[in-house]
């Protein structure tokens, strides 16, 4: 056995141990950079404009956007505006894709022709009159990101709503599953964990992509990733 493979073999070992016993020591001491004294998460920024989204959690959606490729992502909760940016902005490395956007106020002044900003809550009827009109526009995959209210009820409404329009083999990203973890964010509870639990009870159609969950040992998304199954021919026998 080379040094290499034999490093390689201490490390998988090592690796349970330490999602067992220092994942959330380690954890607790990131959020804290993030949201404590440093206040990192507030001015972390996407080409000059405020993106307030873990930078770990920004990566692994980069990756599978460019995977799925879509034609739309909706996205429920602007806030400042910069993670539409920061979509728009992959859409035109890719050369296709546009962005729904949504809140219920604009605190923002950014614009880009890929993305289409609308105010009103997630859950009313207007709104979601216009996103299935996107939808039926766009004729290809569909991609949603919920980041709007993250208390457990508001959570399960937009479920229910926007999981329908999910395309098979594409993503729904409940964002902000670290409110049921971690003490530092307890005041939000309950928050989305219970609802995607609920959820997954109910509709078999998703799964949690377990590798996109955990793709890196710190996230914002806990279990948040619900992979759309494809759609299976029923037997003929």
């Amino acid at each position: 056995m080379t040094p290499a493979s034999l490093r390689a073999r201490m490390l998988q070992g090592l690796y349970p141990l330490y999602r067992r016993f220092l994942r959330r020591p380690v954890a607790r001491l990131f959020f804290m950079d993030l949201v404590g004294a440093t206040q990192n998460f507030g001015t972390v920024t996407w080409l000059g404009h405020p993106i307030w989204q873990n930078v770990l959690d920004l990566w692994t959606i980069q990756e599978v956007l460019a995977t799925v490729r879509p034609d739309l992502l909706i996205e429920c909760g602007t806030n400042h505006g910069g993670a539409a940016f920061f979509y728009a902005h992959l859409f035109d490395l890719m050369g296709k894709g546009e962005v729904v956007s949504i809140d219920v106020e604009r605190m923002h002044d950014r614009r880009h022709p890929r993305v289409t900003f609308l105010i009103g809550s997630s859950t009313s009827a207007e709104i979601l009159a216009q996103v299935r009109t996107a939808v039926q526009r766009a004729g290809g995959p569909v991609f949603v990101i919920l980041d709007s209210d993250h208390s457990q009820a508001h959570v399960a409404q937009e479920l229910e709503a926007y999981a329908p329009l999910v395309t098979p083999g594409s993503y729904l990203l409940v964002q902000d599953g670290v409110i049921d973890t971690l003490p530092v964010f307890a005041h939000g509870r309950p928050g989305p964990l219970p609802a995607i639990h609920a959820f997954l009870r109910a509709h078999p159609e998703f799964e949690v992509d377990r590798a996109k969950s955990e793709r890196f040992l710190i996230t914002h998304h806990p279990s948040g990733w619900l992979r759309r199954r494809e759609m299976v021919a029923p037997s003929r026998g």
